[in-house]
């Protein structure tokens, strides 16, 4: 007797817009290099995919119940290894760090210790790392929801600090016309990696392994190198 062919299922795959790495244009096309790895492993796996775009922690929150299949573009955190799985191998390599007025001198060389009457604002439902995690405490933090207002916020002097990647806030510091007036700082807060993330339960389990064995393969041939060298997005 012959074997019914598999059936092809639909994957709802969800994220926030991060630069160059999951992005919806003016036409509702999505592009960046995390929606592009997803369609190459979804033709290989002969399933179809659906995009949404989120606010950030409602995004993560779907995979994490289940709701949606994949999540693009998480760090990993101890909170998030443990509401999701995430592929074995990372597609994106971000530096963290913080920018600053230039109108104002910051003391920064790495101790957190010298930020502690700074007012810094981070973005919501992003990681920073466990150096920044293990400071917060002591630190004067305020929440943005966007890279752009964490920029305007700044650029208006209501904090000294905003703590971003350079790959999300480049291209918006040149959008509000800001570049003579805010710029990063070194050293970097950390080096990130981004993953994609998908629900823990049994019912995932076949798309977590067939992703996995798909994207590895992807990486090995070059793949991934090749389309971050096009887009312009840093690999590992």
């Amino acid at each position: 007797m012959a074997c019914a062919p598999a059936v092809a299922r639909e994957w709802l795959v969800v994220g926030a817009h991060f630069e160059r790495v999951y992005e919806r244009g003016a036409n509702g096309q999505f592009s960046g290099i995390g929606a592009e790895l997803v369609r190459l492993v979804a033709r290989q796996l002969n399933d179809t995919v659906r995009f949404e775009i989120y606010p950030w922690p409602r995004a993560q929150a779907m995979v994490s119940q289940g709701q949606a299949d994949i999540l693009v573009g998480p760090y990993k955190t101890p909170e998030r290894l443990v509401a999701m799985a995430f592929s074995q191998r990372p597609f994106y390599r971000d530096q963290m760090v913080f920018y600053h007025h230039n109108e104002n001198e910051v003391e920064w060389h790495g101790d957190y210790r010298a930020l502690k009457d700074r007012r810094i604002v981070i973005l919501n439902g992003w990681a920073y790392g466990e150096r920044f995690g293990a400071a917060r405490g002591g630190l004067r933090v305020s929440v943005a929801n966007s890279v752009e207002s964490g920029l305007k916020m700044l650029s208006l002097h209501r904090v000294d600090l905003f703590a971003t990647n350079r790959r999300n806030a480049e291209p918006v510091v040149a959008a509000l016309g800001l570049a003579d007036r805010v710029s990063p700082m070194l050293p970097a807060i950390e080096v990130q990696d981004g993953y994609f993330a998908f629900p823990r339960d049994a019912g995932h389990a076949a798309l977590r392994a067939g992703f996995d064995a798909a994207f590895n393969a992807m990486v090995d041939a070059g793949t991934l190198k090749k389309l971050g060298q096009r887009l312009d997005v840093n690999t590992p």
